[in-house]
Parts: structure tokens; C-alpha cells; sequence
């Protein structure tokens, strides 16, 4: 790790600063259509390098991308397709200009960049050097469409402060990028987590500031989605707990044992007992609501969105489950997965 390592007053966490001239914008989408049109928009003007990463897209996302002066990648379908590969090729490619990016954002391609992020995330880099990774709020551009867009919402409202990871929509410092040797390839998900275990494994910080970053469109309207979603992250936090389940920030154990408990073990407990001694045994299934209602007095905010909140909490240890089953199948044979699409 490069620079002094100091603790950071929460007064340097305002919004403000100017963008290095240096500075590299990676997204990467496809089919994205409008949603494309306002994640450029938002940031071709500041950026001295924009990079397209485009993963097989048939809508004229790549024409729209060169309309924008984005240099332009297609991805190479004949490999399994990951999100950690499509923003390395990325990062590649700002290498290749002249001065190569010291601050590089990543976004996907249905986000939209918020006004004066860049200009705090950049100065906060500035500011301090020990700190590889800086992101901000956010936040779904419909949360009112859906309950599970105001699900995807309420799990972005991350605490504001250091933090032990970063979602996809983050800036980087491009040097710890690539001392950590960037994403993971062959992660499906979890990739960016994964990622910020290495850097701080290298005496790097990541930081989420109190700052509007991005408005992520979602649209996920269906519980079929919502599923799939919870699916992969059971899966995500499988395959982070095997590789870095013993490191000393335990990378994911706690969650990946509790979606095996609550999702796996319990219920295979409840069945046994009624096979055993009856439809009564059944009664055990009350620990679920009274799961709930546990985290739901926990929580803190409005009731009804404390209570939706827990309740998706609990229902999502299911198919949590099963995405860690996948992995451990899929692992057995020496396989990988493909990408758990929810779109």
C-alpha cells in the first residue's frame, strides 16, 4: 500500500472537490436501452476516459455507447459470461490511454451517475491515500414499483463510515486495483466483496461516504426475480466463505451458516419430527414468524418497512439455500457455474 495511513475526520466526508484530470469511467451493460442513455450522460462530460464493456447486446447499445465517445469493448461470449470479467476488460483498456486513470468509477449500465459524486469521491481519494476504495448511497430510481425494488433499496443503505466492501457502482484507486490484481474472473457474484477482502488484506481502506452515488433501475417486479437474486447470493456466499471462510474477517461465514440453518437444517429438522412423532411436531414451524418478529424489533425506521424488511430477511434464507447447494454441486464435479441471470 502506497501513502500514510491516518484516521479519517468525518469533516473530509463532505461533498466538493474537483475531478483529477486523470480519471476513468468503466460500464458495462446489455440491452440497457435508456437506462444506457442516462448512465453516459451522466458521465461523459467528466471523465477523460469512458470505456464500454458490452456483453452481447442487440438493441444498439454499442452505437449509442460510440455516439458518446466511449471506447468500446464486445465481450467475448465464447467464455462464461461474469460481470468481474467484463469490468476488467474495462480497466484494461483505460490502461491503454495516455495518462492511464488514477481514479477509475465503475457503474453498471442501468445506473445513473448522481450529480457531484465524482467530484466528492475523487477528493476523498485525494484526500487520503490509505483508502483504495470509496463508494456512496445507492439507490433505487423506482423503489415505489415494487416491493422488491424497495427491498434492493433498503439493502443499499449501507452504514456510512469505513466498511468491510463495496457494491459494482464504486471508485477505485487504479493502482491498489491492480496491486490486488483486480476482480476475480470466474466469480459470478460477489466479486466486488470478494475483491475488497484482498485490498484491505494489503493494508488498504474502503470507505463509504455519506454522498448520493448512483440511482440503480432495477426492475425487479416479479417474486421470480426476487428469488433468483436471493439465489445467487446464497451462492456468492458460499463460494466466499471457501475462499476466504479463514481469513480473520471470516469472509462470509455468518451468512452463509445462516441461510444453511434457517434455509436448510430447520426445516429438514421440523420434517423429520413429524415423520416421527406427527402432524403436531409441526407447531415448530412458528419459530419462522417468530423469526420475523425478532428482526423486525430489532430493526430500526418505519414499522411496515421494518416488518417487510424481516419478513424477506427469513423467506430469503430459502433460496439462499439452495444457491449454496448449487455451489457445493457444482464444486463436487470441479464445475462452474454460469450466471444466475434475475433480469
Amino acid at each position: 500500500m502506497s501513502g500514510s495511513s491516518r484516521a479519517v475526520d468525518p469533516a473530509d466526508m463532505a461533498v466538493g472537490g474537483s475531478i483529477p484530470s486523470s480519471f476513468g469511467v468503466v460500464a458495462i451493460g446489455r440491452n440497457e436501452g435508456e437506462r444506457l442513455r442516462r448512465c453516459l450522460d451522466s458521465v461523459r462530460s467528466r471523465a477523460a476516459a469512458l470505456v464500454y464493456v458490452d456483453s452481447g447486446s442487440t438493441d444498439g447499445s454499442v452505437e449509442l455507447a460510440r455516439s458518446f465517445g466511449a471506447a468500446v469493448i464486445a465481450l467475448d461470449l465464447s467464455r462464461p459470461f461474469t460481470a468481474a470479467r467484463a469490468r476488467n476488460e474495462g480497466f484494461r483498456r483505460l490502461a491503454e490511454f495516455t495518462p492511464p486513470p488514477e481514479l477509475v468509477q465503475f457503474v453498471d449500465g442501468d445506473c445513473e451517475v448522481s450529480d457531484g459524486w465524482l467530484e466528492t469521491g475523487s477528493a476523498f481519494l485525494d484526500a487520503h491515500a490509505e483508502v483504495a476504495v470509496v463508494c456512496g448511497r445507492n439507490r433505487e430510481r423506482f423503489p415505489e414499483r415494487s416491493i422488491y425494488n424497495r427491498l434492493a433499496d433498503m439493502e443499499w443503505d449501507t452504514p456510512v463510515g469505513e466498511a468491510r466492501a463495496c457494491g459494482g457502482n464504486a471508485m477505485m484507486r487504479a493502482a491498489a486495483f491492480e496491486q490486488a490484481g483486480g476482480f476475480r474472473d470466474d466469480l459470478i457474484a460477489g466479486e466486488e466483496p470478494e475483491l475488497c477482502v484482498r485490498l484491505r488484506a494489503l493494508g488498504w481502506h474502503v470507505w463509504r461516504l455519506e454522498a448520493e452515488m448512483t440511482l440503480h433501475d432495477s426492475a425487479m417486479t416479479r417474486f421470480s426475480q426476487w428469488w433468483r437474486r436471493s439465489m445467487r447470493a446464497g451462492y456468492a456466499f458460499a463460494e466466499g466463505a471457501h475462499l476466504h471462510g479463514s481469513s480473520p474477517d471470516r469472509h462470509w461465514v455468518r451468512e452463509a451458516r445462516s441461510a444453511r440453518v434457517w434455509g436448510g437444517a430447520v426445516p429438514m429438522l421440523i420434517f423429520a419430527g413429524v415423520l416421527a412423532f406427527g402432524p403436531a411436531a409441526a407447531w415448530a414451524l412458528l419459530v419462522y414468524p417468530l423469526q420475523v418478529l425478532r428482526l423486525t424489533l430489532k430493526g430500526s425506521g418505519r414499522y411496515t418497512l421494518r416488518a417487510l424488511r424481516a419478513l424477506f430477511l427469513v423467506l430469503g434464507k430459502f433460496p439462499e439455500a439452495l444457491g449454496q447447494v448449487k455451489f457445493l454441486a457444482l464444486q463436487a464435479r470441479g464445475r462452474r457455474a454460469r450466471l444466475i441471470e434475475y433480469k
